[in-house]
């Protein structure tokens, strides 16, 4: 795999341009709708390194393509954990965003403790050998969603430190801060080792 040619295994348009703007212009992120694929991976799994690894593994087995692939929960105090590998699912199997942030904050309406934790698992796979890399950002889920930009639970998280959740700031900020960009730069940083070892 040339270092600066990467699959990425979604079709979630707004991961595949967040993930661009993270790595910048020195990788080409080329997404499954790229390679002409429209199948919808399963994520069955337990765990989100296990979901990540499943959709990597997709992309080898049908395309022989090496490849990576993320998944990302909001993991909440309160409700031991939850939403957590089933975050796009959590309100349904329609993966309807709106519908997951009112039942989260439903499922909240009574709770004082609001901590919780976006955490990304991104799984590689290059010449045969998985890796993983992961990002974790603590923060707080609001009362009502705030802000326009973003999607998923953005609206409802404040990362600590911050007054504004992700979806009230600009992409160029978020992306310095969030557990995807943790994550991101930790592949980043494994990329450019690999290719300057070779």
């Amino acid at each position: 795999m040339e270092m600066s040619r990467l699959v990425f295994a979604s079709h979630n348009q707004h991961k595949i341009d967040e993930i661009r703007a993270i790595l910048g212009p020195r990788f080409s992120i080329i997404g499954l709708k790229d390679l002409g694929c429209d199948r919808d991976i399963p994520e069955p799994h337990l765990t989100l390194e296990e979901n990540a690894l499943a959709k990597a593994r997709f992309v080898v087995q049908h395309y022989g393509l090496d490849s990576f692939a993320d998944d990302t929960g909001l993991e909440v105090e309160a409700l031991n954990g939850l939403p957590g590998v089933l975050s796009a699912r959590y309100a349904g199997h329609a993966k309807d965003s709106r519908a997951n942030v009112k039942k989260l904050l439903d499922d909240l309406s009574e709770q004082k403790n609001r901590k919780a934790r976006f955490r990304t698992v991104i799984a590689l796979i290059m010449n045969g050998k998985d890796y993983l890399f992961e990002g974790t950002v603590c923060g707080e889920i609001t009362d009502k969603p705030r802000g326009g930009l973003g999607f998923g639970y953005d609206p409802v998280f404040i990362p600590g430190g911050h007054t504004r959740t992700f979806a009230e700031m600009p992409p160029s900020e978020k992306n310095r801060i969030s557990h995807r960009k943790i994550a991101i730069s930790k592949l980043a940083g494994f990329l450019v080792q690999a290719s300057t070892t070779r």
